[in-house]
């Protein structure tokens, strides 16, 4: 061997891959990179796709008897194999080198066997890879100590995906990219299922991760991170705001959104007709004024009508007093829409009209160009066959065309197969955590340039806190190690042992404890009793 090779290329070679044969056992990993000197283009970056360890000296039937082809040493007694025995072969394919232009190029002939194999400094790989982003630091290339750096316009305006099974970390690396958008005052507008993103207020714990290693120190943006809640703050006591919709001048699609499937078009032919009543009668009118006019129809089914809006009504969400997007939506700033205690309907009756509103305010430029963070993206924009909601048609509009009125889009899910493709394909940057569903594999093979059965198979085996990243702005995909939170995790699994020792409830006093108060009279009903089918609504949000 060469000095300070770790390998020498053998057997048949091409232009876009090559075999060699690995001096040592420890000489090289597989995804390491590595570098061969070419006849005519100099130096070219490869990767290790594979290693092999093959030995003549132990064969089938050898495991059989338990035997093997050793000499003894006499000396130390120890046994050793025959020289040359094992073979360590690594499968290497060509990523390639730059040109005087700055192109990336591949060889055109193919490499000499014979010509040694060394690893490749990390110069060659930052230059080979396009690594040259001086933004977003989001963590290492796994296995170096190279940062990996994103171009804050290259991800807002042109979208970004984050996708993974659950646990491996995929809020936690959202959370990483939020940070360093903050710190750049990118305004900011999350949806946010799970009440996961007010943690960003806080600083991290030094306990929490390894800041020296990557060079980061904790840090809370309490001061551009304000909560709202579209609930009420008995339900989220940890919210800043109150969120509301507008609840003036409703149009029958807007409320016709949230309808069971079980309403027929009956119920909704009522609304329509009630609202067109009330736009020819009025300038302005309430959800109070659409509850009235559906109330004057003939239809024995304007009871089941009424108790849906009725239901509405109760939620609180719809004020004469809304909050406005430009309240949301500022340099600097970050608003996360946190729907703890929000019903799924609702959930989706609200982020189709907030988006909307987004939308239709950044065309007017009437706010600053910024980025939609959308968690648990399946349940907003679902692909078609697996479910309809209100907001898939906007968030389908944000995608494909929010880039032009910079507007972007960040959806993140641990479902990928159930994410509307039309969305997940509009995104220029992926970063894709373990993954082991097969339909979901699958379903990013096919909508995510780059991938390949060698990523599948990488996306198999990913250990947490380790993301692939698929990005225009680099030459192929490769493997992160994601950089600790400067701010507070706040997506934690929950320990069930310690959840399990609870404290004792009050039990209700029996009957005779009870206060000797009589209860005030029910009101008499003005109209006939709701029904199993008008009932179905109020399950779904909560009332009773």
């Amino acid at each position: 061997m060469v000095r300070d090779s770790v390998g020498i290329i053998f057997g048949e070679t091409g232009t876009l891959d090559f075999k060699f044969l690995i001096s040592e056992s420890t000489a090289v990993r597989r995804s390491e990179y590595v570098k061969a000197w070419h006849e005519t283009d100099g130096w070219v970056l490869a990767q290790v796709l594979s290693i092999t360890r093959s030995s003549d000296a132990y064969s089938l039937k050898e495991a059989k008897t338990g035997r093997r082809k050793n000499k003894i040493d006499e000396k130390t007694g120890n046994k050793n194999n025959e020289p040359g025995d094992e073979r360590i072969v690594a499968e290497a394919t060509v990523i390639g080198t730059r040109d005087s232009s700055g192109l990336l190029q591949s060889p055109r002939i193919p490499f000499s066997p014979g010509d040694p194999i060394y690893k490749a400094d990390n110069e060659l790989i930052r230059s080979v890879l396009g690594l040259s982003g001086n933004d977003m630091y989001i963590g290492l290339l796994d296995g170096t100590d190279i940062p990996v750096q994103l171009s804050v316009n290259s991800l807002v305006q042109k979208h970004c995906s984050i996708l993974a099974k659950t646990g491996s970390g995929k809020s936690y690396t959202a959370s990483v990219l939020l940070e360093e958008l903050l710190d750049r005052q990118i305004p900011l507008l999350i949806i946010d299922p799970h009440s996961e993103y007010a943690s960003l207020k806080d600083p991290a714990s030094l306990k929490s991760g390894d800041f020296k290693k990557y060079n980061v120190a904790p840090k809370g943006y309490s001061s551009q991170v304000t909560v709202y809640t579209p609930a009420n703050k008995t339900l989220n006591p940890a919210a800043d705001e109150v969120f509301r919709l507008n609840g003036v001048n409703l149009s029958a699609k807007e409320l016709t959104a949230i309808f069971p499937d079980s309403y027929t078009s009956t119920h909704m032919g009522i609304l329509y007709e009630a609202i067109q009543k009330l736009k020819a009668e009025m300038e302005t009118y309430t959800l109070d004024d659409i509850i009235f006019e559906v109330g004057n129809d003939k239809s024995k089914a304007r009871w089941n009508v009424i108790s849906l809006l009725e239901d509405i009504r109760e939620t609180g969400i719809l004020s004469t007093h809304p909050t406005s997007i430009e309240e949301l939506v500022q340099k600097g700033r970050t608003s996360v829409i946190d729907f703890k205690g929000v019903p799924p309907a609702l959930q989706n009756m609200i982020v189709a009209r907030l988006c909307s509103s987004l939308f239709e305010s950044r065309k007017m430029k009437r706010i600053p160009p910024g980025m939609l963070v959308v968690e648990e993206a399946h349940n907003f924009a679902p692909e078609r066959g697996f479910s309809k909601t209100a907001s898939s048609e906007i968030l389908r509009t944000i995608a494909s065309e929010g880039r032009k009125f910079g507007l972007g889009l960040m959806v993140i899910s641990q479902r990928p197969a159930r994410i509307d493709k039309n969305v997940l394909s509009q995104c220029g940057t992926q970063i894709i955590m373990k993954v082991t569903n097969s339909n979901d594999l699958k379903s990013i093979s096919k909508g995510l340039e780059g991938v390949n059965s060698y990523v599948e198979d990488e996306l198999i085996r990913l250990p947490p806190g380790t993301a692939m990243l698929v990005s225009n702005d680099i030459e192929r995909p490769i493997l992160v190690d994601v950089r600790v939170r400067k701010s507070r995790h706040g997506g934690e699994s929950v320990n069930v042992l310690k959840g399990a020792r609870l404290k004792p409830t009050i039990s209700t006093p029996p009957p005779s404890e009870k206060s000797s108060e009589s209860p005030p009279p029910r009101r008499k009903p003005s109209r006939p009793p709701k029904t199993k089918e008008s009932g179905l609504f109020n399950k779904l949000f909560g009332t009773k």
